[in-house]
């Protein structure tokens, strides 16, 4: 008999914590939290749209909230988000369905694991 192994998708989040500074110092700490909360929901917004989109097959509504992911996911320092998102920009106009799948999967994780990431350096002082 065969053993079946499942794989663990465990990903390092990688924040841009001189980013977030900067917007602390630039804005002010209230400002900058409510800058930093308005991102996350508009993050969390951002991973749904591209979710449904895709699952509807609109794949230009898909494309414009990824792009919105990238825009504000560079803003707050989420330099792995940006980066996933921006793959999976790239394998939106190919052919390779594959890839584009398994990167969207990818970007659906960091997306989650940079929202925690964030939420939890609140908590911390910077």
């Amino acid at each position: 008999m065969s053993m079946i192994d499942q794989l663990k998708h465990a990903e390092a989040v990688r924040l841009d914590r001189d980013q977030l500074e900067t917007l602390f110092v630039q804005m002010g700490p209230q400002r900058a939290d409510k800058e930093i909360n308005q991102s996350l929901e508009d993050l969390a917004v951002a991973l749904a749209r591209v979710q449904k989109a895709n699952q509807r097959g609109e794949i230009e509504d898909m494309q414009a909230g990824v792009r919105d992911l990238i825009r504000v996911a560079q803003k707050v320092g989420m330099v792995t988000l940006a980066r996933v998102a921006r793959d999976v920009l790239d394998l939106s106009k190919g052919t390779d369905g594959v890839a584009f799948a398994a990167c969207l999967a990818r970007l659906e994780r960091i997306g989650e694991g940079s929202l925690i990431a964030v939420w939890d350096l609140q908590d911390m002082t910077l």
